[in-house]
């Protein structure tokens, strides 16, 4: 069953977790996607950042149940440390440094995601065992959502602005 909480941990639990998972989207998009550095990618990425700081910001303010904080608070500070380092480097046109630090970055929210899984405590393990259908729609709709932006952003990219005479 799942456990009750404070209504404000339960609404900054569920930004958190809107968060992650277009996190995990956009972040995948991004990484799988060919060609890299254009506009698409640009947009799709700045996405993914924001919702990547909007990651780590919501978790300060989820403790663990005696109010502390964990290893997932540590991973914070440095996706933090390392997403910033991420847009610094490409503003400074290094490519390689940016590459390596966002993709750092994604496989952390990966690990994280993985770590969250595996504790069958957690809301997301209750709710396949509890909620699968709504488990379910949930998915879809992030998955629907998300691909919707891709399509969009991507034909925003094909839009071409004609001179007015």
């Amino acid at each position: 069953m799942l456990r009750t909480m404070p209504p404000s941990w339960t609404i900054l639990i569920s930004l958190h977790a809107i968060a992650a998972s277009y996190s995990l989207i956009f972040g995948a998009v991004n990484l799988l996607r060919r060609p890299k550095g254009g506009s698409i990618h640009r947009i799709v990425g700045r996405i993914w950042a924001v919702s990547m700081y909007v990651v780590v910001f919501t978790s300060f303010g989820i403790r663990t149940i005696d109010g502390g904080f964990n290893w997932l608070h540590a991973l914070s500070v440095l996706t933090f440390c390392t997403l910033t380092a991420g847009l610094w480097a490409i503003w400074r046109r290094n490519v390689k440094a940016h590459r390596s630090f966002m993709t750092g970055s994604y496989f952390g929210l990966v690990g994280a995601f993985l770590g969250v899984l595996a504790v069958p405590s957690r809301r997301i393990p209750q709710l396949a065992i509890h909620e699968l259908p709504l488990l379910g729609v949930l998915i879809l709709v992030l998955l629907g959502t998300a691909a919707l932006t891709v399509v969009g952003v991507a034909q925003l990219g094909k839009t071409q602005t004609v001179p007015i005479s």
